[in-house]
């Protein structure tokens, strides 16, 4: 093992940059009335399930707390859980890989499968895969892969991009998807309707041709055990299930994040992420598998241990709690901010609050800016989230630290500029007081709807999306001198 400090996720492959800001992609997803009717009734649903069966456990909060501290642990101690998790896939059949970035580990995967001989392999839902591009990478090296979550083939087939943690179709509805059956999918009934049931079992025929010739799958994996070397994953399908038992070989990708010390871990987190994630007491599969089983299961297995900056996000103290992170989403369902702009207006596969300070971390915060922005610092987020990750104070964090960046250019910025501005005014009774009489020119502006809705550039940045409010007629120190006749 070797040890990798303060190293971001590379440019140029993967998928945590957007190739723009998050007010620009924001602002055409804003526009998109079906789009936002899609993730409305969504969350919706989402949010009333959750609230349901997290309001059946009167330990609820004892239970965030668990996870809070079995993650802090784990983190303070992560050299040591992961050099046992080695230890322990190697002594019972598998092969351990460690991968610095996404660029290491698309080589590793890409030679895995080059070396079977397949041109093809199946994969079950990864977000790690997603982060690193594997797809593309595959894709380059002349190898197909196919997705086998149905989500994920939903996006797949549309050529689109995830735009949710847990249901990356989240942006799609029924009608939609159908019209994706109909035409991507090769042999489909043309007489193919909207409902569920049907929707599925189209999906199914697709999925099981492949699931049947494949000889190589990929995997993500939700937790690995460092006791036993077993890893798991959780899902609602049984897709999962599929791919990790009848190819020849199983490649899994994982963070290095996911690993935990022992099983009696499990017992806490295997209550809080289904509950927070689909709303269900518990998930329809959880299936795990150990290194290698003579004559039963896939015959080779391969564990690609994935860093792509996450040591640089371990090696500050507050910022690795995000870290912590169970991907079960809940975060994203209770955000106001989310649940209007979608996924793909973050940029990264990691959208919504958990993903605004995630994604800036594993690059460095210049590489995705304008994210830590992307909130309106309610809080939703925190008390939504199961392992008690305090996302507001991250934000604000990584605010600070962009506007720390933003002070080393050698040409200031127009908010520097202004916020130098803004206290040389303040910092003088006399000057603030000039600036508040001054102020009441904007009074004609807004005095026909109560509020100014167009400023003369620069000002006109704000206004161009949001109004400012119509200044007083009169100032606080006026009305003071005029109530209290000039008195303190």
């Amino acid at each position: 093992m070797s040890t990798f400090l303060g190293i971001p996720a590379p440019r140029g492959v993967g998928h945590l940059r957007g190739d723009r800001s998050f007010p620009d992609a924001a602002r055409g997803a804003l526009a998109d009335s079906q789009l936002r009717r899609n993730l409305g009734h969504a969350t919706r649903v989402i949010r009333g399930k959750r609230a349901a069966v997290v309001g059946e456990l009167d330990d609820w909060e004892q239970l965030r707390l668990a996870g809070s501290a079995l993650k802090a642990a784990t983190m303070a101690r992560l050299d040591e859980h992961l050099e046992r998790l080695e230890q322990e896939v190697t002594a019972r059949g598998g092969t351990v890989h460690w991968a610095r970035d996404a660029n290491e580990a698309n080589a590793i995967v890409t030679r895995l499968v080059q070396e079977t001989g397949a041109s093809e392999v199946v994969k079950v839902k990864s977000m790690a895969t997603q982060e690193i591009g594997l797809n593309e990478a595959l894709e380059a090296a002349g190898i197909e892969a196919h997705e086998t979550d149905l989500a994920e083939l939903i996006v797949q087939l549309g050529g689109d991009l995830p735009s949710h943690i847990l249901v990356p179709a989240i942006h799609r509805n029924r009608a939609e998807i159908r019209e994706i059956f109909l035409r991507e999918m090769p042999g489909v009934d043309p007489e193919l309707t909207a409902e569920p049931r049907k929707l599925a079992m189209a999906a199914r025929a697709h999925l099981r041709e492949r699931f049947l010739r494949a000889k190589v799958a990929i995997s993500g994996a939700n937790f690995g055990v460092a006791d036993t070397g077993t890893l798991l994953v959780v899902e609602s399908e049984g897709n999962g299930r599929m791919c990790l038992t009848l190819p020849e070989t199983l490649i899994t990708v994982m963070g290095i994040e996911k690993v935990v010390p022992t099983w009696q871990d499990l017992e806490v987190f295997l209550q809080l992420l289904p509950r927070s994630s689909t709303g269900e007491r518990m998930n329809p599969y959880t299936s795990a598998w150990t290194g290698v089983t003579p004559g039963d299961g896939p015959q080779a297995f391969h564990l690609v241990l994935l860093d792509n900056g996450r040591t640089a996000v371990l090696g500050d103290d507050l910022g690795r709690s995000a870290l912590h992170c169970i991907k079960c989403s809940a975060c994203l369902n209770v955000c106001p901010v989310y649940e209007r702009t979608g996924g793909h207006a973050y940029g990264s596969v990691y959208p919504g609050p958990i993903g605004a300070v995630l994604s800036p971390q594993l690059t460095g915060v210049e590489d995705n800016a304008s994210l830590p922005y992307a909130s309106s610092l309610c809080g939703a987020c925190f008390d939504a989230c199961p392992v008690r990750i305090d996302i507001p104070s991250l934000l604000v964090k990584l605010r600070a630290q962009h506007v720390d960046e933003q002070r080393k250019r050698a040409v200031p910025s127009a908010e520097a500029i202004a916020m130098a501005a803004a206290s040389w005014v303040m910092s003088s009774p006399r000057r603030f007081a000039a600036a508040e009489k001054g102020s009441r020119a904007g009074r004609l502006l807004g005095r026909r709807a109560g509020r100014i809705r167009t400023l003369p550039p620069p000002l006109s940045a704000w206004t161009a999306s949001r109004d400012a409010p119509r200044p007083p007629s009169e100032t606080f120190r006026e009305w003071w001198a005029r109530e209290r006749g000039g008195d303190s």
